[in-house]
C-alpha cells in the first residue's frame, strides 16, 4: 500500500499555529538549529512536516496558542492541498457543525479521543443524523476516511470550544474564497435588526428568497417568527443558513432550499406574513426573456435592467393579503427611467408604504447609500392608501471620535457599518414608521427627516422616489423662530466644544526619540495571560454554552439578568452599551465588565477605533459576544497602556486572519515589556491621545450639523443673511436680469 503523504506547512501556517509574526518564524529558523528541516516545497517557499513543527512549537510551550477556529483554519488548508479528492470537502462538513453542537460535552469529547477509522465513520452518522435540517448537493452520501480524521477531529473541538457559529464561519469563508462566488456579504446585524423591526406585529411565517447566510431570517426569529423560509443561490450559503439558523433558533421550523428564486422558485404555494430580502443588484441575466409571461409580474414587466424591481415583485407575491414585504435596494432603483412604469404601479395600487434612505457604508456596497423599501400587499376591500412615507436618514452617522484609544482604519473586508450610530439611525427610522403606520392621514412630517407624499404627487412623468429630493422639499414648512432658536444652540454647542478641543491640543508631553525610532522586547497577550499578567475572557455564544468552555467568568451567582451589552458597533462609535442581553442568553457565563478592562472589537476595519478603556459608562454591562477583554493586573500592567498598543494599526493587522471578515485572533496581539512606572508614562499619554480624538470627534460633528442647520435655514428661507431685512414676497421684488 502505498504511503499517505505527511501534511506539510508553510512559514505562513507555522506563524498561525504558533501565534507568532512570520519574522518570528524566520528568526526560529536562524538561531535553532533543532529547527525541523524543509520536507518539501523550493528554496524560496519550503514546507515543513506539520508533526515535526508541532513537536517542535510543543517543547517551547508554543503548542496552543491557535484557538480552535485558527486550527480548523490551518487544518483546511492543509487538507485542501494534501486531500483535496477525500470526504472532507468544506460544503460537506457544513452539517456535522450542527451535530456536533446538539451533541453534550462528553459526547463531543469522547468523539474527538476516537482512533481515527471510528471518528471517520462517527462523522458519516452524525451528518446523516441532520440530513433532513441541511440542503444536499445531490451528488450522493458522502463517504469520509481515515486521512479526514484530523480536520473532523478539529472541526469537533472548534464547536465545543467556540461553538457551531465559530466552526461555520471557517467553513463558510473557506468555501467562498476557494470558489468563483466573490460578492457574498453578510448583512450587519443592527442592519437586520432594523429591516426585521418595519414589520408590524410578530409575523410567524417569514420568507426571505434570496437568503444567503441566513442573517435577516436569524432577525425575524429574535423577534418571535416560528417558520422561517429560505431560497439561496449558491449552495455552500444555503448549507450555511440552515445550519445558522438550527444552532441560533432551534424551536423555529427551517426550511432552506438553494436553487435561483426568480427562475427556479422552490415556494411557488407559499403564502408567508412577511418577507424580508436583501436581492443582489444590478444583475442583468436575471431570467427576463423567459419570465416574460410571469404571473408575479403584477405590476408590470420588469425591463432587463430592472432585476430589483422583478425582486420585489416575487417579494409582493409570496405575501398574504395584507402583508408587509422589506427590501433593501440600491438607490437606482428609485429613479432609473426603465423602472418608470413599475414603480408607478406600485405607488398607484397602494403597495409601496414607505422608502428609507440609509447612510453610506450601512452595507456593502460601502460606497453606495442604500435604501429601504416597505411594501403592503394590497387587501381586496382594503383601505385606501393615499400617501408614502419617505425618511431620508441619509446624514445618521456616529461619533467615531468616542471614549475609545487607538483608531484603527479599514483594512481588506472590512465595514463602515460598525461605525454608523445604529441606535439612533433605528429610532428615527421605526419612530417615523411607526407613526406613519399607525395612522397615514394624520401623519406629521419631520422636516429634513421625514414626509408624507400623496400618491398623486407622485405620479408625473419621472416617479422619481428618492427620499432626499422629496423630503427637502418639506425643510420649508419649519417655523423660522424654532430653527432660528435650535441654530443658536447648536453654535453654543459648538464653541464649547472648539474651546475642549482647544485645550486637548496643547498636550505637548511628548519627545522625539531621536535618530532612530524606540526599539522593545515585546510578549504576545498569551504569554501574558499565562504569566498572570493580564486575564483574557470572551462571551461564549449561546448555541455554545455548556460545552466545556471552562469556569463562569461571571462567577457563580452572578445577577447579569437585564443588562445593556457593550457590542463591537459601540466600541467603533464611541456610544454607551446598547446590545441587548437578551440575545446572549443570559446566565452567568457572560463576563461582566469591570473598569479598568481594556475591550477589543473582534472584527477588525471600519473607520471607528478598535479599541476602549472601560470606564463608569461600561462599568457593569455585559461583555458582547464580537469583543475580547483584556482584564490587567494593575500591579503588573496599566490598562491605558495596554490599550495604546493592543489597538496599534500594525498591531490589528498581524493578529487578524479572514477573507471577507478579519477575525481578531486577541492571543497573538504583541505587548512591549516595559517597566510599570514607564507604562504609566506611555498610559497618560494615550489617555491624552484619546481625549484628542473624542473632542475632535464632538466638534466636526457638531461642526457639521451646525453648517447643516444653517445651510437649511438659508436655502429654506428661515434665516436671512446679514443686512436682509425681508423677505421677498412678491414678483416685484424678485431681481431680474
Amino acid at each position: 500500500m502505498p504511503q499517505q503523504p505527511t501534511a506539510q506547512v508553510t512559514a505562513a501556517e507555522i506563524s498561525r499555529i504558533a501565534g507568532v509574526t512570520r519574522a518570528t518564524v524566520s528568526n526560529w529558523r536562524r538561531r535553532h538549529g533543532d529547527f525541523p528541516e524543509p520536507s518539501g516545497g523550493t528554496e524560496s517557499s519550503p514546507l515543513y512536516d506539520l508533526g515535526a513543527v508541532r513537536d517542535w512549537l510543543a517543547a517551547r510551550g508554543h503548542a496552543s496558542a491557535a484557538n480552535p477556529a485558527e486550527e480548523l483554519r490551518t487544518l483546511l488548508r492543509l487538507h485542501g492541498r494534501s486531500n483535496g479528492d477525500t470526504g472532507g470537502d468544506p460544503t460537506d462538513l457544513l452539517p456535522l457543525v450542527l451535530a456536533a453542537a446538539r451533541h453534550s460535552p462528553d459526547e463531543v469529547r469522547t468523539v474527538v479521543g476516537l482512533p481515527d477509522p471510528a471518528l471517520a465513520s462517527r462523522a458519516e452518522r452524525d451528518r446523516t443524523s441532520v440530513a433532513e435540517v441541511v440542503p444536499e448537493s445531490g451528488a450522493g452520501p458522502v463517504r469520509f476516511s481515515a486521512e479526514d480524521a484530523p480536520l473532523l477531529r478539529a472541526l469537533y473541538t472548534c464547536v465545543r470550544e467556540e461553538g457551531g457559529q465559530a466552526a461555520l464561519a471557517v467553513l463558510a469563508e473557506w468555501e467562498l474564497e476557494d470558489s468563483a462566488a466573490s460578492g457574498a456579504y453578510r448583512t450587519p446585524e443592527p442592519l437586520t435588526d432594523l429591516l426585521a423591526g418595519l414589520i408590524p406585529g410578530a409575523p410567524a411565517r417569514v420568507l426571505d428568497p434570496a437568503c444567503g447566510s441566513g442573517s435577516l431570517l436569524a432577525a425575524a426569529a429574535r423577534r418571535g417568527a416560528e417558520e422561517l423560509y429560505g431560497q439561496e443561490l449558491l449552495p455552500v450559503q444555503a448549507r450555511r443558513s440552515a445550519v445558522s439558523l438550527a444552532l441560533t433558533s432551534p424551536t423555529a421550523d427551517v426550511t432552506i432550499r438553494s436553487a435561483d428564486s426568480l427562475r427556479a422558485d422552490a415556494f411557488p404555494d407559499l403564502l408567508a406574513d412577511a418577507v424580508l430580502c436583501n436581492p443582489p443588484y444590478g444583475i442583468r441575466d436575471w431570467g427576463h426573456d423567459e419570465l416574460a409571461y410571469d404571473p408575479r409580474w403584477a405590476y408590470g414587466v420588469p425591463a432587463r435592467a430592472e432585476s430589483e424591481l422583478a425582486w420585489v415583485q416575487h417579494a409582493l407575491a409570496h405575501l398574504t393579503p395584507g402583508g408587509y414585504a422589506v427590501v433593501l435596494l440600491p438607490p437606482a432603483t428609485a429613479g432609473r427611467a426603465s423602472g418608470r412604469r413599475v414603480r408607478a404601479e406600485l405607488v398607484r395600487s397602494g403597495a409601496l408604504r414607505a422608502v428609507v434612505a440609509l447612510p453610506v457604508g450601512a452595507a456593502m456596497p460601502l460606497h453606495v447609500g442604500l435604501q429601504i423599501w416597505v411594501l403592503q400587499r394590497p387587501e381586496p376591500g382594503g383601505t385606501e392608501r393615499k400617501s408614502v412615507l419617505f425618511v431620508d436618514a441619509a446624514e445618521t452617522s456616529g461619533d467615531s471620535g468616542g471614549s475609545t484609544v487607538g483608531a484603527h482604519g479599514r483594512t481588506r473586508g472590512g465595514s463602515r457599518s460598525a461605525a454608523l450610530d445604529w441606535t439612533g439611525l433605528r429610532r428615527r427610522v421605526t419612530g417615523a414608521w411607526q407613526a406613519f403606520a399607525e395612522s397615514p392621514d394624520t401623519f406629521e412630517d419631520e422636516p429634513g427627516l421625514a414626509r408624507a407624499v400623496g400618491i398623486v404627487d407622485l405620479l408625473d412623468e419621472v416617479v422619481d422616489l428618492t427620499p432626499a429630493r422629496l423630503v427637502r422639499a418639506s425643510r420649508a414648512e419649519a417655523d423660522p423662530a424654532a430653527l432660528s432658536a435650535e441654530v443658536a444652540t447648536m453654535r453654543g454647542s459648538l464653541v464649547r466644544a472648539t474651546e475642549s478641543l482647544l485645550r486637548a491640543a496643547g498636550y505637548e508631553e511628548w519627545r522625539t526619540a531621536g535618530a532612530m525610532a524606540r526599539q522593545w522586547r515585546t510578549a504576545t497577550a498569551s504569554d501574558l495571560a499565562r504569566g498572570g499578567a493580564l486575564t483574557l475572557l470572551r462571551t461564549v455564544p449561546e448555541a455554545a454554552r455548556g460545552r466545556g468552555s471552562g469556569e463562569s467568568p461571571g462567577g457563580p451567582g452572578s445577577d447579569v439578568e437585564g443588562r445593556p451589552v457593550l457590542t463591537g458597533s459601540d466600541i467603533a462609535s464611541g456610544s454607551g452599551p446598547t446590545g441587548d442581553g437578551t440575545k446572549l442568553g443570559g446566565g452567568d457565563s457572560t463576563p461582566v465588565i469591570a473598569a479598568g478592562d481594556v475591550l477589543v472589537r473582534g472584527i477588525a476595519g471600519g473607520s471607528g477605533p478598535m479599541v476602549r478603556v472601560a470606564g463608569a459608562e461600561e462599568n457593569g454591562a455585559l461583555l458582547g459576544t464580537q469583543v475580547h477583554l483584556f482584564r490587567p493586573d494593575p500591579a503588573r500592567l496599566d490598562p491605558w497602556f495596554l490599550a495604546g498598543f493592543l489597538g496599534a494599526d500594525d498591531n490589528i493587522a498581524g493578529a487578524s486572519t479572514g477573507s471577507t471578515a478579519l477575525n481578531v485572533s486577541p492571543g497573538r496581539l504583541r505587548v512591549p515589556l516595559l517597566p510599570l512606572e514607564e507604562q504609566r508614562r506611555y498610559g497618560e499619554a494615550f489617555r491624552r491621545v484619546h481625549e484628542l480624538r473624542q473632542e475632535a470627534g464632538r466638534a466636526t460633528r457638531l461642526a457639521e450639523e451646525t453648517a447643516h442647520l444653517l445651510a437649511g435655514g438659508l436655502t429654506g428661507g428661515q434665516l436671512l443673511p446679514s443686512g436682509d431685512t425681508a423677505v421677498p414676497d412678491s414678483p416685484k421684488d424678485t431681481p431680474t436680469d
